[in-house]
């Protein structure tokens, strides 16, 4: 059962970096708080999969001021 849910978590992760993707793809970069409100997923799915594509170097993460901006790589 364990097994089921990891893989419906993995998948609803790389479903929301499809998404995120997207977002940037659109907009060229966001706050962490803009792609929160603009992907339909919690903010906790939406970070992981930041990190995800982070891990597979298709995005970047900067510090602008307050803000953390990604941006596709």
């Amino acid at each position: 059962m364990a097994n089921a849910t990891l893989t419906n978590l993995s998948c609803e992760i790389g479903e929301t970096a499809g998404a995120v993707w997207r977002v940037l793809d659109e907009r060229g970069s966001a706050s962490l708080t803009e792609l929160v409100k603009q992907v339909d997923a919690p903010r906790d799915t939406v970070m992981q999969a930041i990190g995800w594509l982070a891990r597979e170097e298709k995005v970047a993460l900067e510090q602008d001021g307050r803000k953390k901006i990604v941006t596709l790589v």
